[in-house]
This record gives C-alpha cells, structure tokens and sequence, in this order.
C-alpha cells in the first residue's frame, strides 16, 4: 500500500508502475474517492465547528433565544449523522482499491511484460555429465522406495505426495542445515502455525489478488498460508518500534498450502506444483532507508546463495523484470537450480524488497532516532522449501546403480552417510 499524499502528488509515478506491473487499475478513480471523502470531512467539520459553537451560546442565551439555539444544534447534528455513513461507503470503497495500488519498482529493475523478459545476472556449478541414461525425479523416488503417489492421491486427492524412507530423513536435514544456518547469522527461529486470519494476509499482499490460491477454513474463519511470511509479517502489526530494535530478523518454519489455481495441466508430475509443503522462510524488518534495505536484500540472496551451494546444486540468479515481481515488490531475484531431467533451470528461491509496502497494510511503525515516526522496510527471500529442492537435488546427485550421492554439508545431518538408495 502507498501513502495516499504520495499518490496525489505522483500520480503519473503510479500510473507507470501500473503500467510496469500490468495491473489495470483506474488510479483516477481513486484519485476522485479521496477528493470527495476530503471534501465530505471538511463539511462535516465545519457543521461540527458550526455546533459548538452553538452549545457554547446556549447556557448565555435569553429564555426566547434558546428553543432556536437548541434547534439549529439538533439540524446540525442530523447533517452530521448523514454525512459520517457516507464517508464511511466511500472510504471501503477507497480502501478496496488502496489495497491494487502497486509498490513503485526500483530503476533498477529490468522492464518487462513476464518472466520471459528476466534478467539472467549469476550462473554458478558445472552441469552435470553423465555417463548413463539418467532417470527424472519420479523414476527415483520409486525405484528407491523413497516416495508414494498413487496410494496417497486416493486418500488426499491430487498433486499430494508421501514421502518415505530415507527421503523423510533427507528433506529434515535440509530444513535442519537452513536452520543452523540461519541461526548462525542471528535470524531467530519461529515456527508458526499453518493458518492465518484474512487480514494477515491482506497485509503480505496475498490478498485480495491472490485469494484463489489460498485455502479457506470457514468455521474458524482462517485461511491455510502459503509462507510464514504471511503470519510473520503480522507478528508486529499496530507496533511502535524503536530504531534500536531493527533490523529484526526471523526464520519461519512451516506448512505451507497453496490450491495452484490455474495451473492445471503444467508441471503436474511428482513432486513439482504439490499442494502441500515445508518451507523455512527468512523473513527482515529494517529501518526505513533503500540503501539498508538494498544491503540486506543482498544479504538474503547470498545466504540461500550458501545454501543451494552447500547442497551442491548448479544454479542461476535472475532479476526478475517489472511484469513479473508481483505487485508490492521493488525489486526480486530468483534462485533457480538445474533440473538435468527438463535441461532447464528451475526455481527454488525467490528474494524480494517491498519497501515500507507491506508495513503500510500492517502500521508497522518505529520511532527514529530523531523521534520521526517511519514505516519499516520489510524483505523476504526462501531458504529452503521441500519437496521443490528435492528434484534438481535427487537429478543431479544420482549414480548409474539409482543411488544418491550425499553433498558433504548435508552429510553431518545423515549420520555421515555419503550415500543413500539401494
């Protein structure tokens, strides 16, 4: 969400981004709802003002000027209640579409219309050769005993999947590397529930766009999330701050749930567009200033950097361009690892800065050290989500026999073991 007063005073900054982002949103018309509700507090002020005044008079007033006195308080009072549920309509109506208004992209963002237009800045590792017909992720997991897909789709329904054996062991050590990790670098740990209330994510952003990717539990009125970035976000909401306290830094471990609406058809097979998954999401407030902000962007982008390196995974850095960063971001970068199966690279982190965009929805707020009160910069960036890893990770790794070799990081996780499969 912007600030209004910026939008007045911008307006053709907004409509660009607009444009960028390819959202079609009438800026004009929410230009004109807060003209109308300006103009609308100003009436019903001055009919306030207009009756204080009024009450002011009437203890001095004479016996005869009285009864009018106290009548044209009581009109006033009537213009007053027919005004306030009109300011009231057009506020939701503003605020509906307050809630469209993109985040201004950074001028150093690639311009383009989707991800066809990324911007490849990083590659790293050497692709793989192999010196036998390689098997995809699937034939892997089944030729090992690793995984179920059928038996488990009757029970849970579609793009579910269990995981079993060894893999269960393989996916906690990952999440248990990011962790140490992540510690290590003074994020603090939380787990956070699977479920979030609406406004949680109206405040990420996910909503109102985004609500046909979530889950909805109607008799608790919670929604599944898609990242703890949705609840961690939340965590501060209605906070004063103080500058002292940032930047504050969380790994979140959870569930995550999305319905993959619209996606029928591509990327169905194994564990790619599954339903349901485990995620350990970094997740920053700092202070209100791009180039701290900028820093710890970096920052995030480098530590899942080490983390797909320590998995020993040949990967590439895009920037992501204008069209495809989503609406509240300012800038975005995505991991992608390689994928031998598909001879393309596929994503397995996504790095974003949203400015005070986030903080906005939430009023997440700190005092500066000069006593102004500023919004926090929020950034967020994956560090480890299985079962996605899991596919370049069982590709790259396999031996001619259908064994995997284990990467030397992950290794201390998996009692030593340089090796799993049969």
């Amino acid at each position: 969400m912007l600030d209004i007063k910026f939008i007045r005073e911008n307006s053709d900054v907004v409509k660009k981004a607009c444009s960028l982002k390819n959202i079609n949103l009438n800026l004009d018309e929410i230009l004109r709802l807060d003209k109308e509700i300006v103009q609308l507090r100003q009436e019903e002020q001055a009919h306030l003002t207009s009756k204080n005044a009024l009450t002011a008079k009437i203890p001095k007033a004479s016996a005869e000027e009285r009864p009018s006195l106290i009548q044209e308080s009581k009109a006033l009072d009537e213009k007053v209640k027919i005004i306030k549920p009109q300011i009231e309509k057009i506020e939701k109506e503003l605020t509906d579409l307050m809630y469209l208004v993109p985040q201004i992209p950074s001028p150093k963002a690639p311009i383009g219309k989707d991800d066809g237009d990324n911007v490849e800045v990083k590659k790293w590792g050497e692709l793989p050769k192999f010196d036998f017909t390689p098997l995809d992720h699937v034939q892997l997991l089944e030729k090992n005993n690793w995984a179920d897909f059928e038996r488990i789709a009757k029970v849970s329904g579609s793009r579910s999947y269990s995981l079993k054996n060894e893999m269960v062991l393989v996916e906690l050590a990952m999440h248990r590397m990011a962790m140490d990790k992540l510690m290590s670098k003074g994020f603090t740990l939380v787990s956070v529930p699977a479920f979030a209330r609406e406004e949680a994510l109206y405040g990420t952003g996910h909503f109102p766009n985004g609500r046909d990717q979530a889950y909805f539990i109607p008799e608790q009125n919670v929604y599944l999330a898609g990242t703890a970035e949705v609840q961690i976000n939340s965590l501060h909401a209605g906070e004063m701050l103080k500058e002292s306290d940032l930047p504050l830094l969380y790994a979140g471990y959870s569930p995550c749930f999305r319905s993959e609406a619209g996606s029928y058809g591509r990327d169905v097979r194994g564990l790619i567009r599954v339903h349901q998954f485990m995620k350990v999401e970094q997740y920053i407030l700092c202070k209100n200033d791009p180039t701290e902000s900028e820093r710890w962007h970096q920052i995030l982008l480098e530590t899942s950097e080490e983390i797909v390196k320590d998995l020993e995974l040949p990967y590439r850095i895009v920037e992501c361009c204008t069209g495809d960063m989503g609406a509240g971001k300012v800038r975005m970068y995505d991991v992608e690892a390689w994928v031998p199966s598909e001879q393309k690279y596929r994503e397995t982190h996504s790095c974003s800065s949203l400015h005070d965009w986030q903080a906005r929805r939430t009023n997440v707020r700190y005092r500066d050290n000069e006593g102004k009160v500023q919004y926090v910069h929020t950034l967020n960036n994956t560090a480890i989500a299985t079962p996605r890893i899991l596919v370049p990770f069982l590709e790259n790794h396999q031996m001619a026999d259908g064994k995997i070799r284990i990467p030397k990081a992950l290794r201390p996780y998996l009692t030593g073991q340089e090796f799993i499969g049969k």
